[in-house]
């Protein structure tokens, strides 16, 4: 399984579902991958890419420390595989010359990532899954078709998550 490193290329809100969604970007495959998110997750993650901190502690600003406190750093991120419509991530971490991953949900992944600056890393067949695989509102797309599907969406809908 080759894994690619992608960027967050942006926050969208999905009005089928009422759902978040990342949408990360391989610029080595010139492909897109949106990933269906929790809101808490969508919050966390649009407020660090804003650059914005909360006044106490959120549960991703907590594990990144508790990480660190611990003499450990997350050293890069994997989304690894779609199963039963479900995106699996995985936390690779170092601390006191051990190697350790955990198995996690790729939003919290992403956000520990960002809160991190580590990579984020993702399964090169899952830029490539068939149409059987998944169903519609979760396939990967190219980016002219997410983007096509992006522009259809209301200004308004993105003032959720934009900070």
């Amino acid at each position: 399984m080759g894994m690619v490193e992608v960027q967050i290329d942006g926050l969208a809100m999905d009005l089928v579902s009422n759902s978040p969604v990342v949408v990360l970007a391989s610029k080595e495959l010139n492909k897109v991958l949106p990933i269906w998110i929790g809101h808490s997750e969508a919050w966390a993650i649009a407020m660090e890419l804003s650059g914005l901190g909360s006044k106490r502690p959120l549960t991703h600003d907590l594990f990144k420390t508790a990480i660190m406190e611990m003499g450990g750093r997350l050293d890069k991120v994997e989304i690894t595989e779609l199963k039963e419509q479900t995106f699996y991530a995985r936390l690779y971490l170092s601390a006191d010359g051990n190697n350790i991953d955990i198995d996690a949900r790729p939003s919290d992944s992403i956000a520990l990532a960002l809160k991190s600056k580590c990579p984020i890393y993702v399964n090169e067949e899952l830029f490539t899954l068939k149409p059987d695989d998944t169903p519609e509102e979760m396939r990967p797309s190219d980016p002219e078709s997410l983007a096509d599907r992006l522009k259809r969406i209301d200004p308004e809908d993105f003032g959720k998550y934009s900070l």
